[in-house]
């Protein structure tokens, strides 16, 4: 039975990873590649939250 489960998710990870790493014909990249361009936007995004938490914190936190 645990062969057949590792066999199974040996599968469905392979198809993923093909699913991503596919071109698609319209412009010649892939969903990796969209998630390329995307990173630096990702944590600039991720950074200004961070900030906004930690002055949310400071605020609170200066209250007590």
């Amino acid at each position: 039975m645990g062969l057949l489960k590792y066999a199974i998710l040996g599968a469905a990870a392979v198809y993923g990873f093909k699913y991503a790493t596919k071109k698609r014909a319209t412009d010649g990249k892939s969903l990796i590649d969209d998630f390329k361009e995307k990173v630096p936007e990702y944590v600039d995004e991720i950074n200004n939250y961070a900030t906004k938490i930690k002055q949310d914190y400071r605020q609170t936190s200066d209250l007590y």
